[in-house]
């Protein structure tokens, strides 16, 4: 699973993508791709869409190297963020088509014509999907992040459905030990409901998609 990278492989990734080395996309791709698509389709629900935005992403990093700024933090960091917008775009670009296909002649089964009463209620059932999507992507992503024992210790917890006991069996850690651990994976799991991704860029952090 991809760990945030040294600050200096960042700055060198940077260089060489402005450089326009194919061997440096193939670099990124294979320490980022599974980042990618995991977070997309975790958004997106959809296998080929997954697919479609990790396409993007690259494309994008590929084409906008510049765009990406050291100092704003790590390259894994942005990569996601733009996996993050561009999941987002999609999500909102294509419930609306879904919607129009039912309305588009204006009116709904019974023959009676559609007001916008229905497309309010569509409109937030969108953004409703879109905040379920968005904190479900900023868990995955804390998850991913976190130090290998914490990750281990949520996994065998809330995957395997081990109690804390069997935990710690198979960690190889004391029960208070294994408590600790998923204490303070569940302290940086809360977070994924208070501090979403969209919108947290610090300014400057590159173009948008």
């Amino acid at each position: 699973m991809a760990k945030d990278t040294p600050p200096r492989w960042d700055r060198k990734m940077q260089q060489r993508l402005a450089r326009g080395e194919a061997a440096a996309l193939g670099e990124l791709y294979d320490r980022f791709a599974s980042l990618v698509h995991s977070q997309a389709h975790r958004m997106l629900d959809d296998e080929s869409a997954a697919d479609l935005v990790t396409r993007e992403v690259f494309g994008y990093v590929w084409e906008n190297p510049d765009a990406y700024d050291p100092k704003q933090g790590s390259m894994r960091s942005w990569v996601a963020r733009l996996t993050h917008r561009q999941s987002v775009r999609r999500l909102r670009g294509t419930a609306p088509s879904a919607f129009a296909q039912g309305y588009e002649d204006g009116t709904d089964d019974d023959g009676s014509e559609t007001g916008g009463a229905e497309e309010t209620v569509a409109q937030e059932e969108l953004e409703e999907r879109v905040r379920r999507a968005t904190a479900a992507a900023r868990a995955d992503y804390i998850v991913a992040s976190m130090p290998a024992p914490l990750r281990a210790a949520l996994e065998l917890a809330y995957i395997q459905r081990r109690d804390y006991r069997q935990t710690a069996a198979d960690l190889g850690v004391t029960e208070d030990e294994a408590r600790r651990r998923l204490r303070l994976g569940l302290q940086l799991l809360s977070t994924a409901n208070t501090r979403p991704l969209e919108g947290s860029s610090p300014p400057g952090y590159g173009r948008a998609l």
